[in-house]
C-alpha cells in the first residue's frame, strides 16, 4: 500500500507507529507531491488548519483521503470548494495524543462512502467509531473543556497545576492530568480548538479561560 502522510512532526510520530509495516510510506511536510495518484491512501494531519489541500484532492475519484476535522466541520471545508468531493473523504481526530487512542473517531460527509472508509479501517486495522461531523467531534470537546475548567479552577487560586492533574488522575484514572494534557497537545491546538467550538456553539461551557488564553500567548512568543 502506498501512503501519503501530511503534516506536522509530533503527528507524523505517533501515526507512524500505527501503519502498515508493509506499506510504502511517503512522509510530506509542507507542499504536496505533484501527482497524488500514485498513491492508495492519502492522510493529511493539519487538513482543519489547511483546508486549501482539499482542492488537490476532491478530484481523485474513489481514493480514501484521510484528514483532521477537529478545528473546522469537514462539511464546512468542502463547502468552501463549491463541490462534492469524489475521493472517499474520510474526517478523523487527529489531535496530538488521541491519534494512537485504540478506538478512533471519524466522520463522513458522505453516508454512501460508509462502506469504502470501513474498508480503509480494516486496512489499517483501526478501529473506529462514526461520530457526528461537527467542529471538535465527540472526545476533543470533553478532554477540552476539563482543561479549560482546569485552568478557570487555577486562575481562582484555589489549587496548584500538579495538585488538579494529580487529582484528575487520581479521580477519573485517566493518563494524564489536564495541564499535562494540554502541554503534549500542544496549547495552540488546545486554544484554537476551543475557540473554534465556542465560536460554533457559542456554549460558555468551551469559553476559553483568560489564564488559559495567556499561557497560550507567551507559548507563541519566540
Amino acid at each position: 500500500m502506498e501512503i501519503l502522510i501530511t503534516g506536522d512532526e509530533a503527528r507524523k510520530n505517533e501515526i507512524s507507529e500505527l501503519l502498515p509495516t508493509d506499506g510504502n510510506i511517503t512522509y510530506q511536510a509542507d507542499e504536496l507531491p505533484s501527482d497524488l495518484k500514485q498513491f492508495d491512501l492519502i492522510i493529511d494531519l493539519n487538513l482543519d488548519e489547511n483546508p486549501h489541500n482539499l482542492q488537490h484532492y476532491l478530484q481523485l475519484k474513489n481514493k480514501p483521503v484521510i484528514g483532521c476535522s477537529v478545528k473546522r466541520q469537514l462539511t464546512a471545508m468542502v463547502a468552501e470548494h463549491g463541490k462534492w468531493p469524489e475521493c472517499r473523504l474520510i474526517g478523523m481526530n487527529l489531535l496530538p495524543t488521541f491519534i494512537n487512542r485504540e478506538l478512533k473517531e471519524a466522520t463522513l460527509i458522505n453516508g454512501k462512502d460508509e462502506k469504502a472508509m470501513d474498508q480503509t479501517m480494516k486496512n489499517l486495522n483501526w478501529d473506529y467509531r462514526l461520530v457526528e461531523d461537527r467542529v471538535g467531534m465527540a472526545t476533543p470537546r470533553i478532554i477540552l473543556m476539563i482543561i479549560n475548567e482546569a485552568f478557570f479552577t487555577y486562575q481562582e487560586g484555589t489549587a496548584s497545576i500538579e495538585d488538579i492533574d494529580q487529582s484528575m488522575k487520581s479521580g477519573t484514572n485517566y493518563p494524564l492530568g489536564p495541564f499535562e494534557w494540554s502541554e503534549k497537545m500542544d496549547l495552540q491546538n488546545v486554544y484554537e480548538s476551543l475557540k473554534a467550538i465556542y465560536d460554533d456553539t457559542l456554549d460558555e461551557r468551551y469559553k476559553i479561560s483568560p489564564a488559559l488564553k495567556t499561557a497560550y500567548l507567551r507559548s507563541s512568543i519566540q
